[in-house]
């Protein structure tokens, strides 16, 4: 939605601009991690409509997985493993 101002400028237009520039400026300072955790913040901010059941469903397939690892069900898996397989 645009509002617009009597010189003819898109107002919003502006303003949103005003704002990204600033966290793109804000992002080359942050770690990894921060920028990782400032994306996750931007594209879950798009959804409009979360699933209720969402939470719920994560908790449990998170203590599943957690069970299969402490039974021996599963073997975990290194990170640098998981790199040296994508990469061939």
């Amino acid at each position: 939605m645009y509002v617009k101002v009597s010189k003819g400028y898109w107002l919003l237009e502006v303003v949103c601009q005003l704002h990204l520039n600033k966290l793109l400026r804000i992002s080359k300072g942050l770690s990894s991690d921060e920028k990782a955790l400032m994306a996750h913040c931007l594209i879950s901010s798009l959804e409009s409509k979360q699933d209720e059941n969402v939470d719920e469903a994560w908790v449990e397939l998170a203590e599943k997985r957690y069970l299969e690892l402490e039974s021996g069900l599963v073997r975990g898996v290194s990170w640098s493993d998981i790199k040296n397989a994508v990469k061939g």
